[in-house]
């Protein structure tokens, strides 16, 4: 009987996709669920699985081809006919021999619309419901990205439960409670509405409850319910009996905890797992340089996670390390530069660097924006620094960067000179002047630039924002920020010296009428005055650049600003909140 193959609902305002890949060829065989090809979206690259096992028959749309929603891919020739519908009831009516076949024989009759189904019927998950929380105010949906555990294993409230990612942030849904993961309902690479069922919780002692009407043939699927999960069908596809995990994946992982054979499986499936890599696996590989033949996935039957190929980049650099370090007391000598895998290559931009790219020419294009810059001697704040960072991160737990002073001597300013911490509401014509100082900084992240929020960042000393700092630069960098910790800044600070550029003229987020940038630190001779008279001598200095919204801010409130900024600065009057 012919199957076929859809394109699915990838989102609610997704209405069409692109055919990326065909993982399958024409006349070659492909299991239920196995992936199928890959398809580009606006919002998401994902995975299209077969929807039943059989001959790719015929391959409708080809590469870099887009159809809408619902439209046909491709047709799976999957064997059946008469023949096999038959021994459907006669299976119901035979002894425990014959009881296995039997769902698995029904299974290719509606393998798509029928798994939900069949779920209930051997024993529902009943319990706690883990739902999509609302993830900022104009999150409407997201795509799992990864389960972080498996069905049948035993979760604890709070316990990160799986990733999902947004056309905002990637971030991790904990339990909300303690129990057994009895169902999963929203498989990796599905994309959900905020709100949607992904899964369901039940106390400890669900879980062997769920496949109870299944308990007579119980030793013998146990196997082939894992099957999927090991990719082990590929042994009996001679039968056509693959099809039946697609029937029945809700209670075949309850036994999965008591099925010792299932740790031991994982490895043999490695070697295979090369098939079945997502896109974004494939491009954070591709930008590492990182052969993907020669990573061991720990996912899911083998499966290679982005975790895999980031340890694997980090250990290629690790690797790599003695070189330069050798090379490091020659400091007249060049760096060593390897060239980059990317060179010579044209891909496709990531979700992430769209959507940052599109905030970027909205705020250029949509404000009168110019730039002013003073230089700062912080002389006395990095002694004052030197002097208490020991005694600050035995205190306080974090070390004592440069990088607070500037949001306290800017966020002391911004209560002083309002104007550059405030809104252009354009359709109301009015003028929103803020009452808090919520401070973005901008975090350099794999994925790009991000911004998170010092929430109420006036009110804090130089404690509070060290720990605000290096907690949301963390989460940053570990993928477990919040949109809501990424939205609400009403003024933002780029330290674009951090990689060495002495100044930069930033551009001005939407929504905020200024942003201060801070460039590299140095060394060099300054005219200085004491009371025996003017001399020179070797400072720290660096450029304070202000990039602002000349529509609000003229240049004279710019200058203003940053007049007062270096003058907390200069000042270095740090000591009481420094313990000196």
């Amino acid at each position: 009987m012919a199957v076929s193959v859809t394109l699915p609902a990838l989102g609610e305002s997704v209405t069409e996709g692109t055919v990326t890949r065909w993982l399958k060829a024409e006349g070659e065989r492909v299991e239920a669920d196995e992936p199928l090809l890959e398809v580009s979206t606006d919002k998401v690259d994902t995975e299209i699985p077969a929807p039943a096992s059989g001959v790719l028959a015929s391959i409708k749309v080809a590469e870099d081809e887009t159809v809408e929603v619902g439209a046909e891919l491709a047709v799976i020739d999957d064997g059946s006919g008469a023949p096999e519908a038959a021994p459907a009831p006669a299976a119901a009516e035979t002894p425990a021999p014959e009881a296995a076949p039997a769902p698995q024989a029904e299974a290719p009759a509606a393998p798509a619309e029928e798994a939900p189904a069949a779920a209930p019927a051997g024993g529902s998950a009943e319990g706690t419901d883990v739902v999509l929380p609302a993830l900022g105010e104009s999150v409407t949906e997201g795509t799992v990205t990864r389960w972080l555990k498996e069905v049948g294993e035993e979760v604890t409230e709070d316990e990160p439960l799986l990733e999902v990612s947004t056309d905002k942030v990637d971030t991790e849904i904990p339990a909300p409670a303690s129990g057994v993961l009895l169902e999963i309902v929203v498989g990796e690479d599905e994309t959900a509405e905020v709100g949607a069922k992904l899964a369901v919780i039940g106390a400890k002692g669900a879980a062997p409850a769920a496949p109870a009407p299944a308990a007579a043939p119980a030793p013998a699927p146990a196997p082939a319910q894992e099957a999927p999960k090991q990719e082990a069908p590929k042994q009996e596809a001679p039968k056509q009996e693959a099809p039946a995990p697609a029937a029945a994946p809700a209670p075949a992982a309850a036994p999965a905890p008591k099925a010792a054979p299932a740790a031991p499986a994982a490895p043999a499936a490695v070697e295979s797992s090369d098939a079945y890599v997502t896109p974004l696996v494939r491009k954070l590989a591709a930008e590492n340089g990182v052969d993907l033949g020669s990573v061991k996935g720990t996912g899911v039957g083998g499966r290679i996670r982005k975790q895999d190929v980031i340890a694997a980049a980090e250990a290629a650099k690790a690797a790599a390390a003695p070189a330069p370090a050798a090379a490091a007391p020659a400091a007249s000598k060049a760096p060593s530069l390897e060239t980059s895998p990317l060179r010579g290559q044209t891909v496709k931009m990531t979700r992430m660097r769209k959507v940052i790219g599109d905030n970027m020419m909205k705020a250029l294009h949509g404000q009168a924006q110019l730039s002013s810059v003073v230089e700062v001697d912080i002389t006395k704040l990095m002694k004052l620094r030197e002097q208490a960072k020991a005694s600050f991160a035995a205190r306080e737990g974090v070390k004592l960067s440069p990088m607070p002073f500037f949001v306290k001597a800017a966020a002391q300013a911004l209560k002083a000179h309002p104007v550059i911490n405030a809104r252009i509401n354009e359709d109301e014509g009015t003028i929103t002047y803020f009452d808090s100082e919520n401070i973005g900084i901008a975090v350099d992240s794999e994925k790009g630039l991000m911004t998170p929020v010092i929430k109420g960042a006036g009110d804090l000393n130089i404690a509070g924002i060290s720990k605000a700092t290096a907690d949301l630069a963390g989460k940053v960098r570990a993928s477990k920020i919040t949109p809501d910790e990424l939205s609400g800044a009403t003024f933002t600070i780029s330290n674009t010296g951090s990689r060495g550029a002495l100044f930069d003229t930033i551009i001005v987020p939407p929504n905020q009428v200024a942003i201060l940038g801070i460039g590299a630190t140095v060394k060099r001779p300054a005219v200085i005055e004491t009371a025996e008279g003017t001399v020179i001598g070797v400072r720290d200095m660096t450029y304070l650049t202000l990039s602002y919204d000349h529509r609000l801010v003229d240049g004279a409130d710019a200058a203003r600003y940053l007049t007062a900024v270096k003058a907390i600065l200069e000042a270095g009057e740090f000591e009481v909140e420094l313990g000196l």
